[in-house]
């Protein structure tokens, strides 16, 4: 563990794993994340992206250990040469972002991250690329970089391009669970509907990547037949999801599209939730008891078999 760690620290993990369509498989991986002390928050499976969001917190060295146990049985579960969704991905664990939530920062989140990359290739043989605060590289800050070609044009490069290997592990990928994205976070994933043509364009006038606003991934997808602007963002107290809603919404007006209806994907930090937010109003079903991280923390969820 990173020297100087506060013994009271909590962090919080959120791994997304390629798999969306069998809830075996997922509770099995959940399952696999049982450790003393760490609290399972949330999980979801979202059929249409193909993909699954665990949500975990409690001490670092326990949410690290629980990470690497969920990546290392993803990696036996799930064949990414069987798998396809509409959201992008490179790894069976696409990405194990790590959120500091109380007595920690984020330097030592990122610490935390490149010690559990380090630990996944040593038990599992699975590469890893480091992004965002943990990034070796400068050019694998952003996350849109190091997906580029996600898993198929991995397996063809990684091998053969030097500006294209894993930072630990490799330089092959693993053939069928392939590299693992660890990084830190301090996101609030979110959607809103649009035509997809609108949807594209709104995703790349809001990313940060495209010259937008900070601390925002978007991308412009199709899921059961509506269009949707995903999204993640990645600094809600540099730019505020009202913000971010508000340039949705008249970015839609400009193309013609009226964003329906919004969706939480995870757990909202107490500090980004705004209960009476037009953003707060519009995600069906909103509970601020079972979608606010903190609040989420007393009343963990059972581990799958328990």
């Amino acid at each position: 563990m990173p020297t100087g760690l506060n013994p009271d620290a909590i962090i919080e993990c959120v791994p997304n794993f390629s798999e969306g369509t069998d809830e075996g498989v997922v509770a099995e991986i959940v399952a696999a994340m049982q450790v003393e002390g760490v609290r399972l928050l949330d999980w979801t499976l979202d059929g249409a992206h193909n993909r699954s969001v665990v949500t975990i917190a409690g001490p670092p060295a326990a949410v690290v250990e629980s990470a690497v146990r969920g990546v290392g049985r993803a990696a036996k579960l799930i064949d990414l040469t069987r798998q396809n969704g509409v959201h992008p991905r490179i790894g069976a664990a696409d990405v194990v972002p790590f959120v500091p939530v109380s007595g920690v920062t984020l330097a030592q989140c990122a610490m935390l991250a490149r010690q559990a990359g380090l630990e996944i290739w040593r038990r599992y043989g699975v590469p890893v690329y480091f992004y965002e605060a943990a990034a070796a590289r400068p050019d694998r800050v952003n996350l849109e970089d190091v997906r580029r070609g996600q898993f198929e044009g991995l397996r063809e490069t990684a091998h053969k391009d030097a500006a294209r290997r894993p930072d630990v592990g490799g330089p092959e990928i693993h053939p069928t669970a392939d590299a693992d994205s660890a990084g830190r976070a301090s996101g609030l994933p979110g959607s809103a509907q649009a035509d997809i043509t609108a949807a594209r364009a709104i995703a790349r006038a809001i990313r940060a990547a495209s010259g937008g606003m900070h601390g925002v991934k978007a991308l412009g997808v199709v899921v059961n037949g509506r269009a949707q602007v995903s999204m993640n963002i990645t600094d809600f107290r540099m730019t505020p999801m009202r913000q971010i809603h508000a340039a949705v919404r008249e970015l839609a007006r400009n193309h013609g599209a009226v964003a329906k209806e919004g969706e939480i994907v995870g757990l909202v930090p107490q500090e980004a939730w705004e209960a009476d937010a037009e953003w707060v109003r519009e995600v069906p079903g909103f509970a601020p008891e079972t979608k606010v991280l903190e609040r989420r923390l007393e009343h963990p969820l059972p581990w799958p078999g328990e």
